[in-house]
């Protein structure tokens, strides 16, 4: 429930208490007099969702909210609202939600500090190969904050909220990136981490460089989940780890490959961390859209030019977030199709007869190299073998059936784990 108090001059009361009398709203009245202006205050309670309609009609009636209007939180109300409580979606006012992305996002400080920490912590995770501490990394990352700012400011075209909201997540992310290109650096030449490490072979890193559809499913799932939260007063907290593991993991990894001077695992990371931003913004800018939240003013009926013009800044934040989004969706697609191949191919050749006692375990395609659409020349392919067989041509035999399947060459590197099989 939600709390409203309104300060309404004497030459308005009349009006504004046949809109509340007419709704069958409870509420207190209280005379009181500030700068020689004759005035009442009103007291009553409202669900979240009719608090929008509710604030409009009596703003029709002639209330000033830039005089004195405080919406707050309540418990619970034993007042009968049942007239005003005919809609269930749950969904805040546009101030309320306005209010909550702007106190979810802290200062300055604090949020570049616990970036620099979050992107330190995911580092260190990566290279250990170590899921645990990624996820360490996700909990403390500030990133929730600013990407429903940018989100809400978009859906509201407040233009002080998409500014920051976007400042905040562009230098975000380019300091995590920076961050944990020093600190790879420091642990590299340091001596904390083995000189012979491969680093795209590591397990954490090696699933951050081949964006995928499943890459981008989390961005758009994580987007949508924090505004739905935010804009129905559940929760966000959980949500954040979410949308940080989006972002904080992938910028991450564009450090290790900067540290190791690696431009494949560089390259295909910032591709991941480009699709998962934009797939957060614009996922949390739907759903709000979605939800009914639209600038004050907006005009009823189909936009026009003349809205776009008015709406610049709603029009502009949207057309890169789609032109960024359907570039790295385009990038998504090709890897998927290439993807998609060599597991055919590898597929194909294992279910050979000679082959019929190997089982699958895993198919790993990197990609990189001057272009993001063509492999790294690396496809590792895990099968689990008998202990007492041997199978030498197997990588020839696989690296003969992916080539022409994907058109381009390549090589094949085969990993066995052997099993024992005691009993029945």
């Amino acid at each position: 429930m939600r709390l409203i108090q309104i300060r309404v001059v004497d030459d308005n009361l009349e009006a504004v208490q046949e809109v509340l009398d007419g709704r069958e709203i409870s509420y207190v009245e209280t005379e009181e007099k500030s700068d020689d202006e004759e005035a009442s205050l009103f007291q009553f309670p409202l669900p979240p969702e009719t608090v929008d309609e509710v604030l409009r009609e009596l703003e029709a009636a002639g209330m000033d909210p830039d005089r004195y209007a405080v919406v707050g939180s309540v418990e619970t109300s034993r007042s009968n609202q049942a007239a005003t409580a005919e809609r269930h979606d749950d969904r805040i006012s546009h101030d309320e939600l306005r209010g909550r992305a702007i106190g979810m996002n802290p200062g300055a400080i604090t949020y570049y500090g616990m970036t620099v920490l979050s992107a330190v912590v995911a580092t260190a995770g990566l290279l250990l190969d170590s899921p645990a501490v990624v996820v360490g990394s996700m909990v403390i990352a500030p990133q929730v904050g600013s990407a429903l700012t940018a989100s809400v400011g978009t859906a509201l075209d407040d233009r002080a909220l998409v500014k920051e909201g976007f400042r905040d997540q562009i230098l975000g992310l380019t300091l995590a990136v920076v961050s944990a290109a020093a600190f790879g650096m420091v642990l590299r030449y340091g001596g904390f981490v083995p000189g012979q490490l491969r680093v795209g072979t590591v397990q954490q890193i090696s699933q951050r460089i081949s964006p995928g559809f499943l890459s981008m499913a989390v961005g758009i799932c994580a987007g949508a989940a924090g505004a739905f939260g935010l804009a129905t007063a559940l929760p966000v907290s959980l949500v954040g780890v979410m949308i940080a593991a989006a972002l904080i993991p992938a910028a991450a990894a564009v450090g290790i490959g900067l540290a190791w001077g690696i431009p494949a695992i560089a390259l295909g990371a910032g591709i991941l961390l480009v699709v998962n931003a934009a797939s957060v913004n614009l996922a949390g800018f739907s759903v709000l859209w979605g939800l009914g939240f639209r600038p004050w003013d907006w005009p009823d009926g189909e936009p026009t030019l003349g809205t776009a013009r008015k709406y610049a800044p709603t029009v502009l934040a949207l057309a890169v977030l789609l032109a960024t989004f359907a570039g790295a969706s385009t990038v998504t697609a090709r890897q998927m199709q290439v993807e998609t191949s060599v597991n055919d191919a590898v597929e194909e050749v294992l279910n050979e007869e000679a082959y019929e006692r190997l089982r699958l375990l895993s198919v790993r395609t990197q990609f990189g190299g001057v272009s993001v659409y063509e492999l790294d020349r690396e496809v590792t392919v895990e099968v689990s073998r008998p202990d007492d067989e041997a199978y030498p041509e197997l990588a020839a035999r696989l690296d003969a059936a992916v080539t022409p399947a994907i058109g381009q060459e390549t090589s094949v590197e085969v990993s066995f784990v052997d099993r024992q099989t005691e009993g029945a």
